[in-house]
C-alpha cells in the first residue's frame, strides 16, 4: 500500500495482520516524526476501528508495539493499534535531553506556548489535526470509531485529549496515568516550561480538573483505569484519587482497579492490556 505522506520504514506479519512503522514530515512539529500502526487481518476488507495508545516518558512509537503484546487480541477483535511517538526529536534545543528526567523535552501531549519549546513542541495539534486525520485518510482506519488510551504521561494525554476534543474518541482508558499534573512535580515542571508560570492556564491540561468541570459524563459507557499499588510513582506523581473524586463529582462512570504488587512498567501493562483492548473494542463495535 502506497501512502504519499508516509514513508514505510518496516513491516512485520503479526497474528494474521501486519505491524508497520512509518516516518513522515510533520508540518505541525516542523520535524520528522515516526509512528506505528498495527492493522488486523480484518483491515484487508475495509476500514476497522482503532485504538490510539499514547506511551510514556522514555518511550517511542515502538515501545508499546514491542512490549505490550496487544496485537494478539487486537487481531481477534479486528482493532487497529496506532502508536505515535511521544515527543519531538532532534530539534537541538538546550535542555532537550531532560526528556529522560521528566522535564521539558518530554512531549506531554500539549502545545507549548513558551519559547523555545513553542516552535516544535505541538503534540496536541500534531495528533488531533495532523497525524490521526492523515492516518484515517491513507490507511484502512475508521475515523468514526476511534478510542484512546495511554500509560503514565500517555495516560495523562489520553485523559486530557479525550476531554478537550469531544466526539473524536468514542472510548477511553488509561494505565497508571498522571491524573493531576497541576499537583505533582512532573506536571509542575513540564507545565512551567511549556505553558509558563501562570498556573491558571494549567488546569486546561489536567485530567482531574477537566473532569470536575464537566456538566455531564463525557463517557457514559465508562472509563477504565488500572493502577499498580507497588508503583513507585503512585503517591508523589500519579494521584488516581483525584480523578476518582472528579469522576464522582461529574457523574462519570469510572472503573479504577488497584492491583497489589504491580509496578509502573510493561510487566504491569502486558498483564492488563487485554482488558483495555476489549474495553475499547466493545465500545467501538458497530
Amino acid at each position: 500500500m502506497q501512502n504519499p505522506h508516509f514513508e514505510l520504514l518496516s513491516e512485520h506479519a503479526c497474528f494474521g495482520g501486519v505491524q508497520r512503522f512509518y516516518k513522515h514530515a510533520s508540518t505541525e512539529i516542523g520535524l520528522p516524526m515516526r509512528f506505528g500502526v498495527y492493522l488486523p487481518p480484518q483491515a484487508s476488507a475495509g476500514p476497522v476501528p482503532a485504538l490510539v495508545f499514547l506511551a510514556g516518558l522514555t518511550c517511542t512509537e515502538e515501545t508499546f508495539a514491542f512490549k505490550a503484546g496487544a496485537q494478539r487480541v487486537a487481531a481477534e477483535l479486528g482493532l487497529a493499534l496506532i502508536t505515535p511517538d511521544t515527543s519531538p526529536r532532534g530539534a537541538g534545543l538546550a535542555g532537550e535531553a531532560e526528556h529522560w528526567d521528566f522535564g521539558v523535552g518530554a512531549g506531554f501531549y500539549l502545545d507549548a506556548t513558551q519559547a523555545p519549546w513553542s516552535g516544535h513542541w505541538r503534540m496536541e495539534s500534531y495528533l488531533i489535526d495532523e497525524l490521526l486525520p492523515q492516518i484515517t485518510r491513507e490507511l484502512p482506519v475508521d475515523a468514526a470509531r476511534m478510542g484512546i488510551s495511554g500509560h503514565s504521561m500517555g495516560g495523562h494525554g489520553a485523559l486530557t485529549l479525550a476531554q478537550r476534543h469531544p466526539g473524536m474518541f468514542k472510548t477511553l482508558s488509561a494505565l497508571a496515568p498522571i491524573c493531576a499534573p497541576t499537583q505533582c512535580p512532573w506536571g509542575k515542571k513540564a507545565f512551567t516550561g511549556y505553558l509558563g508560570p501562570d498556573e491558571s492556564l494549567w488546569a486546561a491540561h489536567d485530567a482531574s480538573a477537566l473532569m470536575a468541570a464537566q456538566s455531564a459524563a463525557p463517557y457514559p459507557g465508562g472509563i477504565l483505569v488500572d493502577q499498580g499499588l507497588a508503583d513507585k510513582f503512585l503517591d508523589e506523581q500519579l494521584y488516581p484519587q483525584a480523578l476518582e473524586a472528579a469522576c464522582a463529582q461529574a457523574g462519570q462512570p469510572l472503573t479504577l482497579r488497584r492491583h497489589a504488587g504491580y509496578d509502573h512498567g510493561y510487566y504491569f501493562i502486558s498483564t492488563f492490556i487485554e482488558d483495555h483492548v476489549r474495553h475499547h473494542a466493545a465500545g467501538l463495535a458497530g
